[in-house]
């Protein structure tokens, strides 16, 4: 059986306990003989954009370690990890990272772990397979039609394994419909790019600076926005569904509605509802809404518009339309949330003028 989690580790969270839930959690599922360096740089990465200052605390973000065989989970290089969760448990993740390592363990994975799998697949949680746990998705049947980035020194027998996936060598990671793969390396850069959608850039870019690991520029983002853009085209193999989601980002502020966008398109509504269901599991209505709040979000934290400027302006008719969808979606009102985060904001500027100052 599981411990619970350990003492220091529920007192620190009790101690900087905040209004609402954290902005990112995840749920580490550690297969026994993992490769260690991706997941110590994706969890190092989170713990720097945790904290409100230096001291490690779970605060932005929060994670939780769990094995297998609901025992201390062994990386290939012998480091021993207890779990802090069991593996079937209740808690609400925003992503699974499943960290795979040694062939050995990966290639027949046990049925409970495939079932876990694809339940979370079905609830809409995106799951991260590193290095090897590629072989356990597509033994869930989770990689079938999918791009998935895997290592060059195991791609022939994954290919044989799953001739139905895409097998992709030059890639650091790929999100194909929320099965996100990453065959290695430090995850860093994966780490970074859920840090700055759920956090932000202030959040996203302190775990870079000290990891030492170079941001990217502005006008190189800008480059990789139109690259991202392009790979979601290609994951979104319909054109119809891809010129929706286009319409969509284009129009956040406007008020049409699904007929506007089906005609956009040259499709009928029932229609468009029925393809947007087979390539996203998300009907369109909910996608478009999915990144409205998204984009209120951002306002929320970037500006000083009143709640009923944002909504206005994310397209809801009303500021309590929105303040519904917002408290569904995040677990706090839209001025909860913009509260929480000033005052973290602000605590964060007084620990890092102290640091600077020699005064911490």
């Amino acid at each position: 059986m599981f411990s619970s989690p350990s003492p220091a580790l529920s007192s620190a969270r009790q101690e900087i306990a905040l209004p609402g839930k954290p902005e990112l959690k995840v749920g580490f599922i550690l297969m026994n003989r993992f490769t260690l360096i991706p997941v110590a740089g994706f969890v190092d990465s989170l713990r720097f954009a945790a904290d409100v200052s230096f001291s490690s605390r779970q605060i932005y973000c929060q994670w939780d370690w769990m094995s297998v065989d609901d025992k201390p989970a062994t990386a290939s290089c012998e480091m021993r990890i207890e779990p802090t969760r069991a593996l079937n448990n209740t808690e609400h993740y925003d992503y699974i990272v499943l960290a795979g390592g040694l062939l050995e363990e990966t290639r027949d994975p046990p049925e409970y772990l495939l079932e876990l799998l694809r339940d979370y697949h079905a609830r809409g949680t995106p799951i991260i397979g590193m290095c090897s746990a590629s072989f356990v998705l597509g033994k869930a049947g989770l990689l079938r039609k999918k791009r998935c980035a895997v290592h060059f020194t195991i791609v022939d027998e994954f290919r044989q394994r799953f001739p139905d996936a895409h097998a992709v060598m030059d890639k650091s990671y790929i999100d194909d419909q929320g099965i996100i793969t990453c065959p290695g390396g430090t995850a860093i850069d994966l780490a970074a790019s859920l840090i700055r959608k759920h956090c932000g850039d202030i959040r996203a870019h302190k775990g870079l600076e000290y990891l030492l690991v170079e941001d990217i520029p502005a006008a190189k983002k800008e480059d990789e926005s139109v690259k991202s853009d392009s790979m979601e085209e290609h994951v979104y193999k319909n054109a119809v569904v891809q010129r929706s989601i286009n319409f969509m980002k284009a129009n956040l502020g406007m008020h049409f509605t699904l007929k506007d966008v089906a005609e956009h398109v040259g499709s009928h509504p029932r229609q468009l509802n029925r393809v947007f269901l087979a390539n996203t599991n998300c009907t369109p209505a909910s996608y478009w809404r999915q990144l409205r709040i998204h984009h209120a979000r951002n306002l929320l934290v970037n500006t000083s518009q009143r709640i009923t400027t944002v909504a206005l302006n994310c397209g809801f008719s009303d500021a309590s339309h929105f303040i519904l969808w917002f408290r569904k979606q995040y677990g706090e009102t839209p001025n909860d949330y913009r509260k929480r985060r000033r005052e973290i904001e602000k605590l964060t500027d007084r620990h890092e003028k102290q640091r600077f100052s020699g005064h911490a």
